[in-house]
């Protein structure tokens, strides 16, 4: 049956986070209905998010025609070849008085695949720019930059998320996957978990030993437990003698790291520091996990490397039944970022600064690596120079709503007000869909065909029940137009996914994630392929890699790397005018900006505004009590939120979910110092004062 054909019920993935829980979809009497499959990830199981996902389809507000801002300053529908004629020629205009880096794009986690692919070539070739990032870089980086120096290979879970089903013992730093991905919780019954986690969060409640450090003190506490695992003799010494390589240079920044400095720089016992590494070395199997906790953070991919270390001086990465692996975030945050939406990259995750990766792709795209541009902006560099002088005068945005995600948010808004030209794609009306200049109504999940890539490298497919509203084009489309009217050949920018796959297939060979022995003619098949899995040279099929580094690690020696790190303070510490930390994260009825979960009336009804947690204490001091209005303040500004209180919440820190839009935005107050290595914000951390406010929204 051909691709663009609806079906009666189709077998695919649920749209939100890297789970991609396995579902089946049909037609019901009042439309789209969802049932799960007994994908393994999820094991017949879906979150409140994934039951509710078709609700998504016809939500009141689905953008289904073009809009294009008039001289009196209002969005008003406008015809297809209006709206890309606009778009084309304004490009065109900025590019020839201000050169292709004026040109900029903005991508996200959550595209498939081959939307992925195809933006990085469209802008590369396309638009000619350097400056094209994604919301990724927000989520995945920091434990992406850790990952890639110590196995010489970042993917998420380097095994299936089964294999935890057997684990003894996990350690959970920064993750609270009870809320973030619930299904999850299914394959972590049996194990003894460690939670660490400056909140009592769903998952620490149900955690052998939670760990409860002051926000920011992540990576003080690792070196902690690295000084512990060897001073007691829980390292693995042959392991580390055969299969890794900076050992001494690691210890020599963890032996200063002695239990009771850790204690009064994190505030985690020594007792309990203790505890924890007792539960991982006495564990036959054991596995060390990071999620955003512990990644969003100025010095985060110095931290994940830092439990990196943890995990190989206990011998466990490469290793059956044990390892290491960090919690993939957004839907197609593993294969978003393997195929050139990032800025230093090209497909098969390949760095654009490579002269060898350049001329691969080159050759595969019909060009010559000198037409390509070399690296750009990260993500909230790129959004902090739209519309200075020098950077970018032009953004296109697909999927993806920064106005409410980007750290700094009101700062966010001022530069893509700043803009000679704004461009959305999207399927509703976003925060940042409502500011730009030309809206473009795109298919979403239902209503397309592709594939993404779950947390544990598992190729998967999505498959189409429906075709798009009357009016409403897919992202491929999209590109295909806009490319052609810049002047690019029609078929370097197909429209059917399974044609731009079998090109990404040729573009990423020989790269790092090689997709090269995937088809969909293999997966439609049921086949379980994890990538690496190339092409064989006798053309036999690879079976795919399941599970990394039994044999070896993907550096040239084949040994995992130390990572010679030391803690430093966050970019911002309480002071007598910001008193407390602030700290954001996830709730389980939302999701991302919550410009999707938001338009769901059962997950509205169940977090249907800000809120912010704060200990009893702290609340009278400041003079709130529960459900009272209150301002949370720091240096970049101000948020509104209900008071929830919460006696299990340290008394130096409040918490704040980043879903809600207008005054209630998270982001308005968190910091915009980044990773030096992965250009990660510091989300997670910064110095706030609360008091009584009088609106919240």
């Amino acid at each position: 049956m051909p691709d663009s054909a609806p079906r009666a019920g189709v077998a695919t993935h649920c749209p939100y986070c890297a789970l991609q829980c396995g579902t089946r979809l049909g037609h019901g009497p009042r439309g789209a209905v969802v049932e799960p499959s007994d994908f393994p990830v999820n094991d017949g199981s879906l979150c409140q998010k994934g039951w509710t996902a078709p609700t998504l389809l016809d939500v009141p507000d689905r953008l289904r025609r073009p809009l294009v801002r008039g001289a009196d300053g209002r969005l008003a529908p406008a015809d297809w070849d209006t709206a890309l004629d606009t778009v084309a020629a304004r490009l065109g205009r900025i590019r020839d008085e201000h050169g292709p880096d004026a040109l900029a794009v903005f991508g996200g986690g959550g595209l498939t695949n081959e939307k992925a692919y195809l933006l990085g070539k469209f802008a590369r070739l396309a638009l000619g720019t350097s400056q094209i990032d994604y919301n990724g870089r927000f989520c995945m980086s920091s434990a992406a930059a850790a990952g890639n120096a110590a196995f010489g290979l970042d993917r998420g879970l380097p095994f299936p998320v089964a294999d935890l089903d057997a684990a003894d013992t996990i350690l959970l730093a920064g993750a609270n996957p009870a809320e973030t991905m619930p299904p999850l919780m299914r394959h972590l019954r049996k194990a003894d978990l460690i939670v660490i986690d400056p909140r009592r969060t769903k998952t620490a409640e149900r955690a052998a030993l939670h760990l409860q450090p002051v926000p920011g003190t992540d990576l003080a506490l690792a070196l902690g437990l690295l000084h512990i695992a060897v001073s007691d003799g829980w390292c693995d010494k042959e392991y580390v003698q055969e299969r890794t390589t900076g050992f001494d240079a690691a210890w020599r920044r963890a032996v200063t790291w002695w239990p009771e400095r850790v204690e009064q720089v994190t505030g985690v016992p020594v007792a309990e520091q203790r505890a924890a590494v007792e539960l991982l070395g006495e564990a036959r199997r054991a596995y060390v996990l990071t999620g955003r906790g512990a990644e969003q953070h100025s010095k985060g991919a110095d931290t994940a490397a830092a439990f990196i270390n943890l995990a190989l001086a206990l011998g466990l990465p490469g290793v059956a039944g044990s390892g290491y692996g960090c919690l993939t975030g957004q839907g197609n945050g593993q294969g978003g970022r393997e195929h050139g939406q990032k800025a230093d990259q090209l497909p098969g995750y390949r760095m654009i600064t490579d002269p060898e990766a350049r001329a691969h792709v080159a050759r595969v795209w019909g060009t010559t690596p000198d037409a390509l541009p070399g690296p750009g902006r990260s993500a909230y560099e790129l959004l902090d120079a739209l519309g200075t002088e020098g950077g970018p005068r032009a953004l296109l945005v697909f999927g993806s709503n920064p106005l409410v995600s980007a750290p700094r948010s009101a700062h966010v808004a001022d530069r893509l007000a700043a803009l000679d030209l704004l461009v959305v794609a999207d399927f509703v009306p976003s925060e940042t869909a409502r500011t730009a200049d030309v809206v473009l109504p795109v298919a979403q999940w239902a209503e397309e065909e592709g594939t993404l890539t779950n947390l544990e490298g598992r190729v998967l497919r999505r498959r189409r029940l429906l075709p798009p509203p009357p009016g409403v084009r897919t992202d491929l489309e999209v590109l295909h137009g806009l490319a052609v009217r810049l002047g690019e050949p029609s078929h370097r920018y197909p429209t059917a996914p399974r044609q731009v796959f079998e090109e990404l297939r040729r573009a990423s060979r020989g790269g790092r994630a090689d997709y090269s022995g995937i088809s969909y003619e293999r997966l439609d098949a049921g086949e379980a392929l994890h990538w690496p899995c190339p092409e064989g040279p006798d053309g036999r099929p690879h079976p795919g890699t399941p599970r990394l580094f039994l044999d070896g690690f993907a550096t040239p020696d084949g040994r995992a790397r130390f990572a010679e790190v030391d803690h430093r303070d966050p970019a911002e510490t309480p002071d007598a005018d910001h008193p407390l930390y602030a700290t954001t994260g996830r709730v389980l009825a939302h999701y991302q900006s919550g410009a999707q979960t938001r338009r769901v009336p059962a997950l509205n009804d169940a977090a249907p505004g800000p809120f912010v947690e704060i200990h009893p204490d702290t609340a009278e001091r400041a003079g709130l009590r529960e459900g009272a209005t209150a301002r949370v303040t720091s240096a970049r500004g101000t948020t509104i939120a209900r008071v929830r209180l919460v006696g299990s919440l340290r008394t130096d820190t409040v918490f704040l979910p980043f879903h809600h839009p207008g005054t209630g935005r998270a982001n308005l107050i968190t910091s915009t110092a980044l990773d030096p290595r992965s250009g990660m914000p510091e989300f997670k951390v910064c110095a706030v004062r609360i008091e009584p406010g009088t609106d919240a929204t």
